[in-house]
Order: C-alpha cells, then sequence, then structure tokens
C-alpha cells in the first residue's frame, strides 16, 4: 500500500481535531523530508558550505585540532557532528586534524537512514547516534552542527487584537473547491509566555521561538561543562533578537510557499545565535563569540588557502576562488551565516572570535 501523503494525513487530523501547531507542522513535514532522500547537492534542493569546497571542512579541522592543542591534546577525544548531511565536512575535517596528529573516534547524530548510508561511504568506522542522549561520556567532544538548528522546528507567537495567540496551521477551501493550508491565530492565550518587555507590542507582532535549538545548545553546553571540549554551530539567523517570521521552503533550489508541500520541501528558519548564546551560559559552557561566517573562514586563513589549492590546480584555480567568494562574499554566504563557538570551563578560546 502507497504511503499516504502528508498533506492528505495533516488535512485529516486538521479535519477531525482543528488547526494543528506551527511546530508540529514543520516537525513533521521535516522529519518525513529527510527520512528518505539526500536533498543535498545539484540533484536535490539546496547546498551545503562542506559541498562548495574541501576548505570549509579543513578549516573546521583545523580550528578544532588548534583548541584541542591549546587544550593539552587530551586523549582520547570524540568528534561529534549533528546532521553531517552526506559526511563531507565530517571526511575533510577529520582528514586536516590526522595531519597534526588528532584522530579522534568519529560519532554522528542522523536520523535519516538514507543519508547514514552516504556517511558511512565517506566516513568508514564512524557510530550513528538518533540523538545526543547516547553519546559518550568518558573524554571530552569536539561538536560541529552545521545547517542543522535551522530546520528544528519553531513555535511562532502573534499579537491580535484579542493578545497573544500561538500561530497555528488550517486548511482553507476557496469557492472553487480548491484548498491549501493557511497560517492562523489559535483561540488559547499565550500571554504568560511572552517576556515582559515584549507584551505591549504593536498588533501582527510575531515572536519566533525554537525550543528544539534551545534543548540542543543546552545539552552540548553541559556536555562540555561536564566533560570537556569545544563546539561550533554554524547556521544562517541572527546574533540580535528580532521579530518577524523567518520561515522558508525551499525546493530545486528556489523558495516555494512553506505550506504548500509540507513532507517534499526542506522547511528551515533563521538561528537566534543571541538566545543560544545565553542558554549555553545558563549550562555552564563559555560563549566564545559568535561572528559572521566570512570574518570566520577569512580568520582561520581561507584566502591562504585558495590561493595554495589553486596553485596546485591552476586549471581549477577559476572554480577554488568562486568558492571561497560564495563562502566568505557579503552577498552571499558570509554575512547572512553566523558561527557560535563555545567551550568548556578549563578550554582555552578559539581562533576567529
Amino acid at each position: 500500500m502507497a504511503e499516504a501523503s502528508l498533506a492528505a494525513i495533516f488535512r485529516r487530523l486538521i479535519a477531525a481535531h482543528g488547526p494543528i501547531t506551527l511546530q508540529q507542522y514543520m516537525g513533521e513535514s521535516n522529519a518525513r523530508y529527510y527520512a528518505g532522500k539526500d536533498p543535498l547537492g545539484s540533484g536535490g534542493d539546496f547546498i551545503t558550505a562542506p559541498e562548495i569546497s574541501q576548505m570549509f571542512g579543513e578549516l573546521i579541522g583545523l580550528w578544532l585540532t588548534d583548541i584541542w592543542m591549546g587544550a593539552g591534546s587530551p586523549a582520547p577525544v570524540h568528534y561529534v557532528e549533528l546532521g553531517p548531511g552526506r559526511g563531507t565536512l565530517a571526511r575533510d575535517a577529520l582528514r586536516a586534524m590526522k595531519r597534526q596528529g588528532l584522530e579522534p573516534a568519529v560519532h554522528f547524530v542522523e536520523g535519516s537512514p538514507a543519508l547514514r548510508a552516504l556517511q558511512g561511504e565517506a566516513v568508514p568506522g564512524a557510530r550513528w547516534h538518533d540523538d545526543m542522549d547516547s553519546l559518550p561520556t568518558d573524554a571530552p567532544l569536539l561538536i560541529v552542527g552545521n545547517e542543522f538548528l535551522d530546520a528544528l522546528p519553531v513555535r511562532q507567537l502573534v499579537k491580535t487584537p484579542q493578545g497573544w495567540r500561538e500561530r497555528m496551521v488550517d486548511w482553507q477551501d476557496d469557492d472553487a473547491g480548491n484548498g491549501r493550508f493557511v497560517p492562523v491565530a489559535g483561540d488559547k492565550p499565550m500571554d504568560a509566555a511572552i517576556p515582559e518587555d515584549l507584551r505591549d507590542s504593536p498588533e501582527q507582532t510575531l515572536i519566533e521561538t525554537c525550543p528544539g535549538a534551545a534543548a540542543v545548545t543546552g545539552e552540548i553546553s553541559r556536555r562540555l561543562a561536564q566533560q570537556g571540549g569545544a563546539a561550533l554551530l554554524i547556521d544562517y539567523g541572527y546574533a540580535q533578537v528580532q521579530t518577524g517570521s523567518t520561515l522558508q521552503a525551499l525546493k530545486d533550489h528556489a523558495k516555494v510557499d512553506p505550506f504548500a508541500l509540507p513532507g517534499e520541501a526542506d522547511l528551515t528558519c533563521l538561528v537566534d545565535f543571541a538566545t543560544a548564546a545565553q542558554v549555553a551560559l545558563t549550562g555552564g559552557a563559555r560563549h566564545l563569540g559568535t561572528v559572521t561566517q566570512g570574518a570566520f573562514l577569512r580568520a582561520l586563513g581561507i584566502d591562504m588557502r585558495a590561493a595554495q589549492l589553486a596553485g596546485i590546480a591552476p586549471q581549477q584555480a577559476s572554480a577554488i576562488l568562486a568558492a571561497r567568494d560564495r563562502l566568505v562574499d557579503e552577498g552571499q554566504m558570509g554575512t547572512l551565516f553566523k558561527v557560535m563557538g563555545l567551550a568548556g570551563p578549563a578550554w582555552p578560546g578559539g581562533a576567529g572570535f
């Protein structure tokens, strides 16, 4: 029997029980989306930084190696990647680490069977985890999360004439008999969930929160506080708290209506790095800083590495420099993407912050 479309499941659920939360809509949509496909690359829906150039993963690996050496080169140590895609970042980072004498055990937090298969080909010997709970507790952790937090489901709260309400998803039929999913305000008061300084905001003000991102950041910081280690969380987001919806959907490398294709498009939201930093500090980790991806990669020497690679393969020089520009330029990924560094209390600071 063919699997029912997620749109059909949502329609039945809404018909029986009323509108569903945006958090449920986004969470189930992305779970269905990632479960059975490789969404990356030219044949997928989007391309991430590690797929653009080997320089990205190499520099991440060298950053982790540098901070590990500054901490006294403890052994054993574990490399942990959250949502490692095809394993490209890990493969490049681990290669750079090995050249400097760092060979950690490798752990991937990944739920997609399709992606696990690709990761196993890229990094033989990796161990997989459904979540962070089963990660080892016996040694420091070197944690990387690249475009992981942005796919975690958000809650949205909107100011209505009746007060604050949670944003829900409903099904709406038009006069021609065609229907679509639409965002609507729920009927339950949510004023108590709003920070006091925002409760008197004008009507239509929208606040976005991500419980999943807070939980992941909190767990990372607790692990670093207890076990030692460092973490890099890299994603597109904002460094200062802001209001407004950032929900978007990507399919075939183009933006589409987030409510048009549940389970068939990648749903993401900008990451609130200001709140993530506060969560990390509460959990006991050190916040090394939050900087733009362009500034971070340039501080780590991407210009020098690009020149080196172009010299080795002059026939590829233009492609190498174009990839460098895509990663660091303000009009491309350089400013929109941020890098947040965290470390255990006894670990040193890291380059680039």
